[in-house]
This record gives structure tokens, sequence and C-alpha cells, in this order.
């Protein structure tokens, strides 16, 4: 009931803003959506390339939730929603595949199907190549067959697509 000359206390969710990403890659690439259908024909290649048939049998029988979970790491890695972290935390991606021996052929057949899904999905060749290299780095970094670079280059992967250099006092 509201009681003249009372204040009404009235609670409003608040929901924490986060500063807006300076990753041009999410727009640039066409948002979630081209996202989601990067994942999906990534998943397409892997699932049908002779040459994936190591990885893709360290994948669950149904791709579905793999895909899905994919498209969410993706989004905030171009500088979309962080809906990734919120939901799993840090993306610690040489710690995720720590439980799968992935080599340099591994890798390969990764970047073979990341390279046709780009290529179904990305008309523009310069973004297209630039995704590319960085898709290369965050491969190289969870290699975990031998002691190599990645462990120089791990930031990569735990990294969005685009870092922007911090300022240094003069």
């Amino acid at each position: 009931m509201n009681t003249p000359g009372k204040a009404q206390l009235i609670e409003i969710p608040l929901r924490v803003l986060e500063p807006p990403s300076t990753n041009p890659h999410f727009a640039a690439i066409g948002g979630e959506a081209a996202l989601a259908r990067l994942a999906e024909r990534f998943y397409y290649y892997m699932d049908t390339l002779p040459c994936a048939a190591r990885i893709r049998a360290m994948h669950p029988a149904q791709l579905g939730p793999v895909t899905a979970l994919f498209t969410r790491y993706l989004v905030e890695w171009t500088g979309g929603p962080r809906d990734y972290s919120h939901e799993r935390g840090h993306p610690r991606l040489g710690q995720r595949h720590q439980a799968f021996a992935i080599g340099q052929a591994e890798r390969d057949a990764w970047l073979t199907c990341m390279r046709h899904a780009l290529s179904d999905v990305v008309p523009d060749p310069a973004l297209r190549a630039e995704l590319e290299a960085a898709f290369t780095r965050v491969a190289d970094a969870v290699r975990n067959d031998v002691p190599h670079a990645a462990h120089a280059q791990h930031a990569a992967a735990q990294q969005p697509l685009l870092a922007i250099p911090r300022s240094t006092p003069q």
C-alpha cells in the first residue's frame, strides 16, 4: 500500500556492465550468427575429413553441445559478449585440453578443419587471413606433446583475438 508522504523502496536488479570491446573481429565476421555457422562448419569438417579422424575421436558422439560451447568461446574471443567466461570461467585452453594428446598432427588436422570452415563463412580474404593466423597461434599454444614455444605463446590462446598494447607512463 502506498502511504502518502513516505518514500517507496523499489529494488532494481543491476547488471554488471563491461567495457565495450576494442576487438573489431566480432562485428567484422558478422556477429554471433556467423560465428555459430563457423563452429558448425568446423565440426562438419572434423566429422567428415579423414585427416581429422583422430581429433574427432577426442570429442563426444553428439557434437551439438560442443558446437554451442565453441560458438560461445568464439563470440567472446572475437570481442563479443563474454558469456563463455561468465559460464565456464577463464578459458585456460591449455589446461582444458591437457587430457588429450595434441601434437603436430592433431594441430594440423584442427587447422585444416578451421581453414575449410573459414573459407565457407568468411568471404573477406584479409579477415580470413587474420583469423587464420590467430587460430594458428591458438592451435600452437594448445599443443602438449613436447616442450615448445607454446609456453611463451600460451597467452595467445588465453587472450582475445586482438591484444591492445598497454600504454606505459612516460
